[in-house]
């Protein structure tokens, strides 16, 4: 269905005055600002470390940055809005300044702290929480006229894995994007991109029962971001640590390409390309 469908999808999205083409796949590296996340290896907090891994990101490829000042681990403690802003607005100045043909994707769903972003520098807002944990996140958008990354989730990372229950999980993601993006195109939103939220209050069951139905999700018409990388549906399988799991992620992206996906979302960015690459050769 993702090579044959006869829905339209949206395949530009207007990142900062740059038209981006999602037709061809395109990788987004993660780099997180925080001391917890899930996986060591992506966590940069000194300016130096931060610059070099954004500098190595996009040498090897990487179309998008996204910077993240807050853990949405499960079980991940609460912070401020002052402390994640305090976090995020350094490394996105740098960045901007070292680096100003980067992308960056700015990973928050808080409105002030995602508009403070936008005004540094960020070019696109990736909300895990699609507008539930910030009612203003959704006017902000609109009146930004950035990208919005939608991302389905129950709950909040302290909470969601205890809500991690359903009836049909592909059903009900589903039926969550239609009424957000109802609501963010009657608010005049043009570039919105969908996440089903791999590991977000979602059993690994219930990561491979969306990764097997992910083609479905293209009568949305609008570009589909997989966030897989290094998670526990990859590690948790294999009876191995999220360290190493890198080739677990490979083979997950690789069957979300095939699927339809037009992001990679992944703290691997020269295998995630070359994932992109073999696939591409192969059509």
């Amino acid at each position: 269905m993702a090579k044959d469908t006869f829905f339209q999808k949206k395949a530009t999205i207007n990142a900062g005055g740059k038209l981006i083409d999602l037709s061809r796949p395109k990788v987004m590296g993660i780099i997180n600002i925080t001391p917890d996340s899930f996986y060591a290896g992506s966590r940069k907090t000194g300016k130096n470390d931060i610059l070099q891994q954004a500098g190595k990101m996009l040498n090897d490829g990487a179309t998008f940055l996204d910077i993240g000042a807050y853990s949405s681990r499960p079980g991940a403690d609460d912070i401020s809005v002052q402390e994640e802003t305090d976090r995020l607005l350094p490394a996105i100045e740098a960045i901007v300044k070292n680096f100003p043909e980067a992308v960056i994707s700015v990973d928050t769903f808080r409105a002030k702290v995602a508009e403070e972003a936008i005004k540094a520098g960020a070019h696109i807002i990736n909300d895990i929480s699609g507008g539930e944990l910030d009612e203003d996140m959704f006017d902000t958008v609109a009146r930004l006229q950035v990208p919005y990354v939608l991302m389905h989730m129950k709950g909040n990372p302290k909470t969601m894995q205890r809500l991690a229950s359903y009836g049909d999980v592909f059903a009900e993601v589903y039926d969550y994007f239609v009424k957000k993006i109802y609501r963010l195109k009657q608010l005049g939103v043009h570039d919105i991109i969908i996440d089903p939220g791999f590991g977000f209050a979602k059993k690994p069951e219930h990561g491979y029962a969306l990764m097997s139905r992910l083609q479905e999700l293209e009568r949305l018409q609008l570009p589909i971001l997989a966030g897989i990388s290094r998670k526990k549906m990859i590690y948790g399988l294999l009876g191995i640590a999220a360290e190493e799991a890198l080739n677990g992620t490979t083979v997950l992206n690789t069957i979300a390409l095939t699927k339809g996906a037009n992001i990679l979302r992944v703290h691997d960015v020269r295998e995630a390309v070359e994932a992109i690459k073999i696939y591409e050769a192969c059509r």
